[in-house]
């Protein structure tokens, strides 16, 4: 958490000098950049994939510790612990859901970052602000993906080596 907040009084620092040198062909960067963070898809699709692929495999982890199993991954254990007694079902949502909003945040750092230096490209290189709008989206769709591919693909991985151990155990 304390890399998140370095990043944000970064950003919160070059927010205000950015503000202050505002000029006629940049009315409001603090309003741009904070409506195009929201409104990309790829502030969101890492954190929601992923909390999904989650999700997925916590539920279907569920009939092998009904049936005695023990949980492998150590964010999910009561101990905190690989391969140790899992916790409660209500428990692992709510681990579920704190790790998707960290996997938010790391989007909303990214993505500021990224429109932040698009904002003061843009002037620099005005006859190429297509292009550095281009590179920008290009860099946020690369990231989104890296990100959901890394912190999900284990996960849909599990979900269905689960359900296909479940029904070849017979627990299904």
């Amino acid at each position: 958490m304390n890399r998140f907040r370095v990043v944000g009084c970064a950003l919160s620092l070059l927010l205000a000098s950015g503000a202050a040198a505002q000029d006629r062909e940049q009315p409001n960067l603090v309003a741009d950049v904070v409506k195009g963070v929201l409104l990309d898809p790829t502030t969101y699709a890492p954190a929601v994939i992923t909390w999904e692929a989650t999700r997925l495999d916590w539920n279907s982890s569920q009939v092998f510790f009904r049936n005695g199993y023990t949980e492998h991954n150590p964010n999910f254990t009561l101990s905190g612990r690989g391969d140790d007694v899992a916790m409660g079902y209500s428990q692992g949502n709510r681990q579920i859901l704190m790790d998707a909003f960290a996997n938010l945040q790391v989007s909303v750092v990214n993505n500021l970052s990224t429109r932040i230096v698009e904002h003061m490209l843009v002037p620099r290189y005005p006859n190429h602000r297509k292009l550095v709008r281009t590179l920008g989206w290009v860099e946020r769709s690369m990231v989104a993906s890296f990100l959901t591919y890394q912190m999900s693909a284990v996960h849909f991985r599990q979900w269905q080596e689960n359900e296909q151990r479940a029904q070849t155990l017979g627990l299904r």
